[in-house]
C-alpha cells in the first residue's frame, strides 16, 4: 500500500511524520521492509544520510520515457532497520520534470510489494500532487492552525484522513478539524522535545522516539488490518 503524506502549507511537520511512519513500518511491516519516497528534498537530512552520489528521484522525473520505472530500484539507498530511501537529490540548473512521469511513478509505487510512504511536501503541483491524489491512503498532515485549516479546505486533494500535529495553546482541536474537513483524524502527534532532538541529530530512522512511535501506531495498525482484509 502507498501512503502519501502531504500538507496544505510548509512547516506542518510532513517530512518528520513521513520519515517516522516509514521507519515504524519498516520494523513492523512485511519482511521486505519499507520504502520512503522523498518529494520534498529534506528526508536525507532528517534521516541523517548523505544525498546519493548518483542520480536521485528528481533526475528520474526529468528523464525521457526510455528510462522506465525499473530504474527506480537502482536509485534506492539503504537507511536502517529495513528502510530504504528514494531520495530527491537537488536537481541541477534548468530542471524540468518530464510530462507524464508523475503518473508512471504513482503506478510503480502503488504496485510495490513493500510498505511505501511518500513525503509529498505541500502537494501543490507535479509529482507530489499526483501521489497525494492517487495513493491508496492520502494523509493530510495538519497543525490545528486556522491558516493551515483554511488552506486545507481549498486544497486540490481530498485526504482519506488527517495526522494532527498537536501544539499546546491552540484553540482548535480534533473535533474542529473533523467537522470542517469531513474526514477522520487518524493519529495525533504531539510536538515533543525528544522528536526534535532525534531530527537534529539525524537519528530518526535508527531510533524513533517512543512518543512519535506510539502516536503513529494507529496508522500502522490500520494498514495491517486493511492488508489482512
Amino acid at each position: 500500500m502507498l501512503l502519501a503524506c502531504w500538507s496544505p502549507k510548509g512547516g506542518s511537520g510532513t517530512t518528520v511524520i513521513a520519515c517516522g511512519l516509514a521507519a515504524v513500518l519498516a520494523r513492523s511491516g512485511p519482511p521486505a521492509g519499507a520504502l520512503l519516497v522523498d518529494l520534498s528534498g529534506d528526508a536525507t537530512a532528517v534521516l541523517g544520510v548523505p544525498d546519493p552520489a548518483g542520480p536521485g528521484l528528481a533526475e528520474w522525473l526529468a528523464a525521457g520515457a526510455d528510462v522506465g520505472a525499473g530504474a527506480l530500484a537502482r536509485l534506492e539507498v539503504a537507511v536502517a532497520g529495513g528502510l530504504k530511501l528514494l531520495a530527491w537529490k537537488p536537481p541541477g540548473p534548468g530542471y524540468r520534470p518530464g510530462l507524464g512521469r508523475a503518473e508512471t511513478l504513482l503506478d510503480a509505487l502503488a504496485a510495490d510489494h513493500r510498505a511505501v510512504v511518500a513525503d509529498c511536501g505541500s502537494a501543490a503541483a507535479g509529482a507530489g500532487l499526483a501521489l497525494a491524489a492517487g495513493a491508496q491512503e492520502s494523509l493530510l498532515v495538519l497543525r490545528p492552525c486556522y491558516l493551515a485549516l483554511r488552506r486545507a479546505m481549498a486544497a486540490p486533494v481530498r485526504p482519506s484522513g488527517v495526522v494532527l500535529v498537536v501544539e499546546a495553546g491552540r484553540s482548535l482541536g480534533r473535533r474542529d478539524v473533523e467537522d470542517v474537513l469531513g474526514v477522520p483524524v487518524l493519529a495525533e502527534v504531539a510536538v515533543e522535545d525528544a522528536v526534535a532532538r532525534a531530527v537534529d541529530a539525524g537519528l530518526l530512522a535508527r531510533r524513533v522516539p517512543r512518543p512519535l512511535e506510539r502516536a503513529l501506531r494507529p496508522l500502522v495498525a490500520g494498514r495491517a488490518g486493511r492488508d489482512a482484509a
